[in-house]
């Protein structure tokens, strides 16, 4: 066997979708999929490109984005370490119908329609966990729109906070605790992911600061007190 079979076996092995699969069944997913070394910057796929398997995130981060005629963007969603995209447009034989761009540095996997199918065929507890992570994907859609109809933008932003701190679960709800998190790309592309425009984002995170509650260097935000905030007037 290969170092480079014996490599991506290893990537596939401890990713969730993967991580139940047999050494053998690795090995016929391994033989239909390719490594991708993407610089920050590099667009991946363009809306229109054929769709002829999905990627999986390694490390790094993608944006995926809708990119209006006049050249603006509205980013749908950001898809770090350990997530995928492209499932949905594969199993419907379309065109991607977004466009995907690194945001830093990032090596991604490639696995083809023709092994996932073939998997497929062979296992239907791989199929629950495809299904299972396009429900996942299907519910976090659902819940953007009702943020977006239903929350203020200062909603938004704490919301997407919280969400970001990755300590132990025991600490994540200790009343009056303070953690740092940085966020995953510029504020910007955050902006864009909140639908809000970068000067709205700002006056936010500036209200925020102002009552003590978080404190901004960069993009490391230092919430100060996780239970006030939680708390905090919408």
């Amino acid at each position: 066997m290969s170092n480079h079979k014996i490599t991506t076996q290893a990537f596939l092995s401890r990713l969730p979708l993967f991580s139940d699969l047999a050494p053998a069944e690795l090995d016929r997913i391994a033989a239909g999929t390719t490594e991708v070394h993407v610089p920050r910057g590099e667009v991946i796929v363009n809306r229109g490109d054929p769709c002829v398997g999905f990627h999986l995130v390694v490390y790094g981060q993608v944006k995926l984005a809708i990119v209006t005629p006049q050249g603006g963007e509205k980013i749908v969603e950001l898809i770090g370490p350990g997530y995928s995209f492209g499932e949905a447009v594969m199993f419907m034989e379309r065109p991607y119908y977004v466009m995907a761009q690194a945001v830093a540095d990032s090596f991604l996997l490639h696995i083809s329609r023709r092994a996932v199918f073939e998997e497929l065929e062979r296992d239907p507890a791989f199929a629950k966990k495809m299904l299972a992570g396009l429900s996942r994907r299907l519910h976090g859609l659902v819940t953007d729109v009702e943020s977006y109809s239903l929350q203020s933008g200062t909603e938004r932003l704490i919301g997407y906070l919280l969400r970001q701190d990755e300590r132990p679960d025991g600490a994540q709800g200790s009343p009056g605790a303070s953690y740092v998190i940085t966020l995953p790309s510029s504020k910007t592309i955050v902006a864009s992911r909140l639908n809000l425009t970068p000067e709205h984002l700002s006056r936010i995170l500036h209200e925020l600061a102002t009552a003590k509650l978080i404190s901004v260097d960069g993009r490391d935000i230092h919430i100060l007190d996780v239970a006030k905030l939680r708390a905090y007037p919408r």
